[in-house]
């Protein structure tokens, strides 16, 4: 009864280890090959989307921020703060 015991688990253990190798070698045939790119091809193209998303908001937030300036008076430095000058534009 014990060798029976055994024998099952050795069996069950050899089903569990065949099963992995196998998935593990399908990765690397040409369709498995394949399945990756795509995978990875398309997770790059999502990481794209969403940089171009990003900075389409940064555009348009930094475009209300140079409205309300103009329309406030205020004369905007290049790459900082606003500074209040009354009447007098920079172009």
């Amino acid at each position: 009864m014990r060798r029976v015991l055994w024998l099952g688990v050795g069996l069950a253990v050899g089903a569990l280890v065949f099963r992995a190798i196998s998935k593990k070698a399908a990765a690397f045939t040409p369709q498995g090959l394949a399945a990756n790119a795509r995978d990875t091809a398309g997770g790059l193209l999502g990481s794209v989307r969403s940089f171009v998303d990003d900075v389409r908001d940064g555009m348009a937030e930094r475009e209300e921020q140079i409205h309300a300036a103009f329309a406030d008076g205020v004369v905007l430095e290049e790459f900082g703060e606003p500074e209040q000058e009354e009447g007098n534009y920079r172009r």
